[in-house]
């Protein structure tokens, strides 16, 4: 199993930005997605999750309201972060995760990392 992330940049406050999560090696029926962050000098956190057959979806506190995570309905391999009201504070590399096991926002769940796409938000 292998895993892209994709759609990084650089944005101004308040604007919004969509990354991609492109999973290959595997079909994800049953598996958990999340997207986790970790911003410089800091531990990585826990961004949103997705158990991809239900499409049950959990939040950080910090995000909720603001970022959607969701399936490529088109693409069915493909995990989305619909991110709105991007602030300075969600400065950070991103990451995609897949968990075997349930809904987690603990990094040491998931077993499979993807390379991070930088995000930078400017005020």
């Amino acid at each position: 199993v292998q895993l892209q992330a994709f759609g990084g940049g650089v944005v101004q406050s308040g604007r919004l930005l969509r990354l991609s999560c492109a999973v290959s090696g595997r079909t994800l029926t049953g598996y958990v997605m999340g997207w986790f962050r970790q911003a410089p000098g800091k531990e990585r956190e826990f961004v949103a999750a997705l158990r991809w057959g239900a499409r049950t979806t959990y939040y950080a506190d910090s995000v909720k309201g603001r970022f959607t995570i969701s399936r490529d309905n088109a693409k069915n391999t493909v995990l989305l972060l619909q991110m709105y009201s991007l602030k300075p504070e969600d400065t950070a590399v991103y990451y995609c995760a897949l968990n075997r096991e349930g809904l987690s926002n603990v990094a040491t769940d998931y077993d499979v990392w993807g390379v991070g796409t930088q995000v930078t938000v400017s005020s």
